[in-house]
């Protein structure tokens, strides 16, 4: 079986396992407790914390332990625009209803600036992308206000790959005086994502994306927050509940072992490499293949990028153009810059079922996904692609690719052979 949907999910590494065992056994105590057992717990979960804040950047006061991205981005959202409004916020702290997101944030950001504007009468200003998803940064400053609470684009979309400019959008946020929350839970461990790099004051990850289990995450975050849970004021008063200890100590060995940013820097550009050779080998194989989101580099060889650009082989059928899109990239030519994902690869192959794909590929032992997990179960079209421009029938074909840092070229030619022949299958029973 070959695993190509790590935005997903990746497997949890043995050296994370050893590393829990012990606090999942013997060393059980609770960390406020006062006796041995507790002290233990305490010393454990600090170390944790203070290894996940040397990761990112910032101080172990910094770090708040949550159960995910998921609730890490909605403790950044709710509670740093909720602490805007505050009664005790004093004159200097206090802004306004106004909130600003992208048009490509994960629905766990969606959400919870739709929550503050149904339930507490936040206004919300959404800024669009252009055919790659990329926020353009004088759109992105335009939509800032004297009263912006919160203001928050993703580092990387698990979607499409794009990469925004985050130190040119932090820097218009700043400027603005506005606080500036991304969510990293993609680019953790591919990208830079240490708070001074990024110019951001508040950062989402996600534990099960970097090699720890599912159930643990972190929010880095500089500015006043308010709690969503309340209690015995644990995580500084910010989350309040018994502390997972064996699973902060588990994400804390996960990000020992993505080490340092040069490390990240040389997965990139390993994983990026057979990325853009997978781009090429699918748009030279599959007729009317179009990649979504940024095209590939100068360097891969090829620019057959963003949304409506067709494979070789000819236009993506009907619809296939970003119709109405903005600034869509269709035939613009390979980038100087590479601003995809190392480990995304997405396409949509419109006259087929993204779905349809899927099956087919798993039955030849390739699992991928046809876009966010966390938007499991519905049949409408991805927001996301319809951001880009395209049409919502050829985005209903979409199929994303994405990978681990030990996927191999092996993996990628297989998947490609299985995509070629799961397409071939599907089209000669279309009517």
């Amino acid at each position: 079986m070959i695993h190509l949907d790590a935005a997903a999910t990746s497997p949890v590494r043995r050296e994370v396992l050893e590393a829990m065992w012990p606090h999942l056994t013997g060393e059980f105590g609770n960390p406020s407790s006062t006796h041995g057992l507790g002290a233990s717990a305490a010393r454990a979960l600090a170390e944790a914390r203070r290894t996940v804040a040397e990761w990112l950047g910032c101080r172990p006061g910094e770090v708040v332990f949550t159960s995910g991205g998921t609730e890490a981005d909605n403790l950044a959202v709710k509670g740093l625009a909720l602490a805007a409004i505050a009664p005790d916020a004093g004159r200097s702290g206090q802004r306004g209803r106004h909130l600003v997101r992208s048009a490509i944030e994960h629905p766990a950001v969606v959400e919870s600036v739709a929550f503050l504007e149904r339930v507490h009468g936040f206004e919300v200003t959404v800024v669009g992308v252009d055919g790659e998803g990329l926020v353009d940064p004088d759109e992105f400053a335009a939509a800032l206000r004297p009263d912006t609470a919160l203001a928050t684009v993703m580092h990387a979309n698990n979607e499409v790959g794009s990469i925004q400019p985050m130190a040119e959008l932090a820097a218009r946020a700043a400027a603005h005086g506005v606080p500036f929350h991304t969510d990293a839970v993609q680019s953790a461990g591919w990208l830079d994502t240490r708070l001074g790099v990024l110019g951001v004051d508040a950062l989402s990850i996600s534990g099960h994306k970097l090699g720890a289990p599912k159930g643990i995450g972190a929010l880095a975050v500089r500015r006043r927050i308010e709690p969503l849970v309340h209690g015995g004021g644990q995580e500084r008063g910010v989350r309040s509940g018994t502390e997972n200890v064996a699973f902060a100590v588990g994400l804390a060995a996960a990000v020992r072992l993505l080490g340092r940013p040069e490390q990240a820097a040389a997965r990139a550009a390993r994983t990026s490499a057979l990325r853009d050779g997978f781009i090429r080998e699918v748009l030279h194989r599959v007729p009317g293949a179009v990649l979504t989101g940024p095209s590939i580099t100068a360097a891969g060889g090829a620019g057959a990028g963003g949304a409506g650009g067709a494979g070789a082989g000819g236009a993506g059928g009907a619809g296939a153009g970003a119709a109405g899109a903005r600034g869509a990239s269709a035939g613009a030519g390979a980038r100087a810059v590479d601003v995809r994902l190392p480990s995304v690869a997405s396409f949509c192959f419109p006259g087929t079922s993204g779905e349809s794909i899927l099956l087919q590929l798993e039955e030849r032992g390739v699992i991928v996904s046809s876009g966010s997990a966390c938007a499991a179960g519905s049949d409408d079209p991805s927001p996301v692609l319809l951001a880009l421009g395209l049409a919502p029938e050829v985005a209903q074909t979409a199929v994303r690719f994405t990978f681990t840092a030990d996927t191999t070229a092996a993996d990628l030619s297989a998947a490609s052979a299985a995509l070629v022949a799961a397409l071939a299958d599907l089209r000669a029973l279309a009517p």
